[in-house]
């Protein structure tokens, strides 16, 4: 961990005080912190840190820092905000779920900050698209210049820019897509989609679902609230279901795999996935998102769906 980037705040809640560590718009704690904000025995915490990693639920990677303190030689383990908020719903804490709004908030404080930085950056960006038109409309002879066709790729390029910008302080604008409550896929056909994967032959573990949860997930995705669907969109329904599969961790092995090829089967079901005789999703577009979907943060999963939709939407 970069201790020059490293502040502290603190958390208080009753007896409760903590030196909380923030960095990369992140909220980290120690074991012995959890310890002290669930009040559950250290042998308690770490077993659920342990399982955390064990069941893939986060990546233990990502999710782990080590940092010196001070008068001690020894590196001490720290540990996100999503591997806090795993804990604390493990050990059913109140407390945990004070520490969860409270972190959300500071770190939406520091996100806000940084606003006004990145925003300059785009400005610059902008002005610069804007410089090469104007001088494009001037001197004709710059078409011809290797650095004029590069800075012509840019522009071109300013609506991913702009998303990516948006992503950063979540603020992507959901598209609409398009709107099909005639029919639904179901989970018997799902599973004999899985079946035939070429990886079902290979491993006893591939595709073996946890507690009915691909039904489960299929419900979700399909779910109404006051007489209206949650998700109204089939893009909405695709993103969500992809995302659902590949964090919830419902099959033993082969998760995003298997996530990546519903995704696929169920834009196909609603006539989606080709477009003028070609598929809309290229495999290079089917690994990036996946992968995206399963190394984000939980916390961010509606930006993280505005975003995919962005993306399947502008195809």
């Amino acid at each position: 961990m970069d201790e020059k980037k490293n502040e502290i705040i603190l958390f208080e809640d009753g007896e409760v005080k903590l030196e909380v560590n923030i960095q990369n718009e992140n909220v980290w704690l120690t074991q012995a912190q959890m310890v002290q904000l669930f009040g559950r025995d250290r042998t308690v915490i770490t077993k659920h840190i342990n399982n955390i990693f064990k069941e893939q639920e986060l990546e233990e990677k990502s999710n782990v820092q080590k940092m010196h303190f001070p008068n001690s030689d020894k590196l001490v383990n720290l540990y996100s905000l999503d591997v806090i908020i795993s804990v604390g719903y493990r050990v059913k804490s109140k407390e945990g779920t004070k520490f969860r709004i409270w972190a959300n908030k500071i770190l939406k404080e520091y996100m806000l900050k940084g606003y006004a930085v990145n925003q300059q950056r785009l400005e610059y960006l902008e002005k610069t698209i804007k410089l090469i038109d104007i001088a494009t409309r001037l001197d004709e002879d710059l078409r011809s210049d290797e650095s004029y066709n590069m800075l012509k790729v840019i522009s071109e390029y300013t609506k991913a820019l702009e998303t990516l910008d948006k992503y950063d302080h979540h603020e992507i604008q959901k598209p609409k897509g398009n709107i099909n409550t005639q029919c639904r896929i179901e989970y018997e056909d799902c599973l004999k989609v899985i079946e035939e994967m070429p990886f079902k032959q290979d491993s006893e573990l591939f595709g073996r679902e946890r507690d009915q949860g691909l039904a489960s997930v299929i419900n979700n995705v399909y779910q109404e609230f006051g007489g209206e669907e949650l998700y109204p969109s089939i893009e909405e329904k695709a993103c969500n279901f992809l995302y659902l599969v590949v964090k919830d961790h419902i099959f033993v092995d082969g998760n995003k795999r298997i996530g990546a090829t519903l995704f696929l089967y169920f834009l196909n079901f609603y006539g989606l996935l080709r477009k003028e005789g070609k598929n809309i999703v290229e495999p290079e577009t089917l690994v990036a998102i996946t992968l995206f979907v399963a190394q984000s943060n939980s916390k961010e999963k509606e930006v993280v769906i505005d975003l995919l939709m962005n993306i399947l939407v502008g195809l």
